[in-house]
């Protein structure tokens, strides 16, 4: 069975940096580049040398280190398309749809625009694994500042087909604000009560909320499930266009 050992860590405040490795070939992708040295001392301690960079949208805290990175190692730099003019040193311009392989790794391009308007996630099946950086988050979606609800609410969608037990990494850890924001317009949803108990804890402890099942998300996260009836009901919009309801949602979770 082919190994792709996932390492995840922290960058700058409250990023995450990711390391995807392909045991078969000695490539190493990072998911977005947000801080060199946290990125640099990950490499070190498992012995990886970086090959690619995968970057998911133009913003400053996930392309930061992508110049450094390709100076220091050559690496190639894949991105959306849509973005390739804000994206620094990209090489290789990806859209919604696209398949490629990287060594033995195969990787599927996911469009999900809202957060900007050229958002792209990458669902790796043979690592069980999704990369959604800004455009989907534990508990939470990402804020946005180039699309409307509409367009996320379809990229959310997207991203909810995949299979259960995908596990799915993000770009923030946003998790214990998220959970209080959720909690209080689903407040009678068990697995999210059980849920936010869990991610008290690891909070508690210094420990990452990330990553998690898909699965568990598509029960918990009020913004996968807009057109839910439950979650309707909690929030007091049943039978409202689901668009109309994620869109209240995130306008209520930005004054949150």
């Amino acid at each position: 069975m082919t190994s792709y050992p996932i390492r995840q860590f922290g960058c700058r405040r409250d990023n995450f940096g990711v390391l995807l490795h392909d045991a078969a070939t000695g490539n190493t992708l990072s998911i977005d580049a947000p801080e060199e040295a946290p990125i640099l001392q990950a490499l070190e301690r498992e012995g990886w040398r970086l090959t690619h960079i995968l970057t998911t949208h133009h913003h400053d805290d996930h392309v930061a280190a992508n110049l450094a990175l390709k100076d220091r190692f050559g690496v190639e730099i894949i991105g959306p398309e849509a973005e390739r003019a804000r994206i620094p040193g990209i090489d290789r311009g990806v859209r919604g749809g696209d398949r490629f392989t990287i060594g033995s790794l195969a990787i599927e391009v996911i469009d999900t625009p809202g957060h900007t308007a050229g958002h792209v996630s990458y669902f790796v099946p043979g690592a069980n694994a999704l990369f959604a950086a800004d455009a989907l988050f534990s508990l939470g979606c990402g804020r946005l500042f180039e699309g409307d609800a509409a367009t996320m609410w379809d990229s959310l969608q997207r991203l909810r087909v995949l299979p259960d037990e995908t596990m799915l990494y993000c770009g923030h850890e946003y998790t214990a604000t998220n959970a209080r924001f959720a909690l209080d317009v689903d407040p009678g949803n068990l697995l999210l009560q059980e849920r936010v108990k869990e991610v008290e804890g690891l909070r508690v402890r210094g420990e990452a909320t990330l990553p998690v099942e898909l699965g568990r998300e598509k029960r918990t996260n009020p913004f996968l499930r807009a057109d839910d009836p439950e979650l309707q009901a909690a929030f007091d919009r049943t039978g409202q266009d689901p668009v109309a309801v994620f869109a209240a949602l995130r306008e209520k979770r930005n004054g949150y």
